[in-house]
């Protein structure tokens, strides 16, 4: 079985965050919305699914979310941050 395919990301808007779900476990990227700016405020990955790309794919995922929206982002939590900076596809999207 291809662990990938238990894996699926979703937006919560009702508790402000992106989820993914795998292996029975969530990840989440908490966010508040300001006007046209989305702010990340905090993003988490428990230590059983750390070190497999979640929190990048759960980015991915919210980052490609707010440009459809054409909102703004404010990385305030620091992964969020880090990974903008060191992908330029997504430099346009910062607030």
């Amino acid at each position: 079985m291809n662990p990938e395919k238990n894996e699926q990301v979703s937006l919560n808007a009702a508790k402000s965050r992106y989820e993914l779900s795998a292996d029975g476990y969530d990840c989440i990227a908490e966010y508040v919305i300001h006007g046209d700016r989305i702010v990340f405020t905090h993003t988490f990955v428990p230590p059983e699914l750390r070190g497999r790309g979640m929190a990048e794919k759960l980015i991915r995922y919210a980052l490609a979310d707010a440009r459809t929206k054409s909102l703004k982002v404010v990385p305030a939590c620091s992964y969020v941050a880090t990974f903008i900076d060191r992908h330029q596809e997504y430099h346009d999207l910062r607030a």
